[in-house]
C-alpha cells in the first residue's frame, strides 16, 4: 500500500486543484488570491463587460503576475531566459493544468497508484 502525500487547494468549499508539493498549492493559493482582488479592482470599473470575463481577465493578470508587476513599473518584459520564482510557478501551475485537463479520470487513479 502506497502513501500519497497530496496538497488540495480549496475555495469557499470548492476542491480547485491538487498538487504534490506545498509550494506548489502556496504558489497557486496566492495567485488565486490576487486573481479575487483583481476582479474586484475591474468590477469597480464601468466596463460593459460579462462578469465571467472580468473572471477570466483577472485569473490571466494574475496568472502572470510578474510581468503585469513589471509593465505596472514601466519596466521591460523580462528575456526569456531570465525567471522569478513566481513565473516558475505560473508555468508548474498551468503545466499541470493542462496535464490534469487532458488525462481520463482512470488515468489519474492508474498515475496516483504508480506514485
Amino acid at each position: 500500500m502506497a502513501v500519497i502525500v497530496q496538497y488540495v487547494v480549496e475555495r469557499n468549499g470548492v476542491q480547485k486543484m491538487v498538487f504534490p508539493t506545498k509550494k506548489e498549492a502556496d504558489a497557486y493559493d496566492k495567485m488565486l488570491d490576487i486573481a479575487e482582488e483583481l476582479f474586484a479592482l475591474l468590477k469597480q470599473g464601468e466596463f460593459q463587460i460579462p462578469e465571467e470575463q472580468l473572471e477570466q481577465i483577472a485569473f490571466h493578470l494574475a496568472k502572470h503576475s510578474a510581468q503585469v508587476s513589471d509593465a505596472l513599473k514601466g519596466m521591460k518584459a523580462r528575456p526569456a531566459g531570465e525567471k522569478e520564482e513566481t513565473a516558475a510557478a505560473e508555468e508548474t501551475i498551468e503545466s499541470r493544468e493542462e496535464r490534469e485537463e487532458d488525462e481520463s479520470p482512470v488515468r489519474r487513479r492508474a498515475r496516483a497508484k504508480a506514485a
